[in-house]
């Protein structure tokens, strides 16, 4: 196969266990774009939490992508929407009604902040705000205001306590919602048709890429079917056993520079 796409998920993966970009992963991605190989950073990260890793890496055009919230988004690295996939305001009080019955925290994401009517906020929720670069605004659900997606819906809390929860979401809703159990301390829901898988092979469409020439590089369980749908699926050394024995190869940590190692093994032939 000849590398025309790489599809690369962030944490676990990109970046290492102390969220840095190595320099040896910034050479690499900067020779396969020099060589013509499009680079797309996937992440459940919104826009604003991927871009400081763009910049790095220069990836900022009008040229360039990113998929964003676990594939609900497919932008420009400009910040030009191309594909969405959204939550609607009907969906998101359903699951506020299943937060406020469990006890569980939450939040809501979009591209412009995160919403959240727990005051005082969960620990968890002011972590991803740092993480993400987007502010925290406590507002119910019905009060977000027209015009913003309703990209994901994260319930957050305690581990044991999102362990729990997840035992009672029934098959009905995961049926309805793709959701994803991301972090030990949350659980994602999202549009039924999202995925990175499924925003892969849209931005791939777009760009008359076939399938078998896409590689893409993860570590869990959101990256499994980015990993089967890709021509090359390239799981790290540290992802979850069952994610590496459907890759197609399995690389180095992401301490260990594995995202480099593996675009100058399998993209560049170095």
């Amino acid at each position: 196969m000849t590398v025309k796409l790489i599809a690369i998920d962030i944490d676990g993966t990109l970046l290492t266990s102390n969220h840095k970009l190595a320099l040896s992963t910034i050479d690499a991605i900067k020779a396969a774009t020099a060589s013509g190989i499009k680079v797309v950073l996937c992440s459940g990260r919104p826009l604003a939490g991927v871009r400081p890793y763009l910049e790095m890496l220069d990836l900022i055009g009008d040229d360039q992508y990113v998929i964003a919230h676990n594939g609900a988004a497919v932008q420009t690295t400009t910040g030009q929407p191309l594909i969405t996939h959204s939550l609607s305001l009907n969906d998101a009080q359903r699951l506020v009604d299943l937060a406020d019955q469990a006890p569980i925290h939450y939040h809501l994401i979009t591209p412009q902040a995160i919403y959240t009517p727990n005051r005082p906020a969960s620990a968890y929720s002011i972590r991803e705000s740092h993480l993400v670069n987007l502010p925290i605004k406590y507002l119910l659900a019905d009060q977000i205001p027209d015009g913003e997606d309703l990209l994901t819906f994260v319930f957050i809390d305690e581990t044991a306590v999102v362990d729990q929860f997840d035992t009672t979401i029934s098959a009905a809703l995961r049926q309805q919602f793709y959701v994803v159990h991301t972090d030990p301390h949350f659980i994602e829901v999202l549009n039924r048709h999202v995925s990175k898988a499924q925003a892969l092979q849209e931005l791939a469409q777009r760009l008359a890429i076939d399938p078998t020439d896409v590689m893409a590089i993860g570590d869990g369980p959101n990256d499994l079917p980015m990993l089967k749908a890709a021509g090359l699926g390239v799981a790290m050394g540290n992802a979850d056993a069952e994610v590496q024995a459907a890759a197609d190869a399995v690389t180095a940590s992401n301490d260990a520079d594995g995202v480099a190692s593996a675009i100058l093994t399998h993209a560049l032939s170095l």
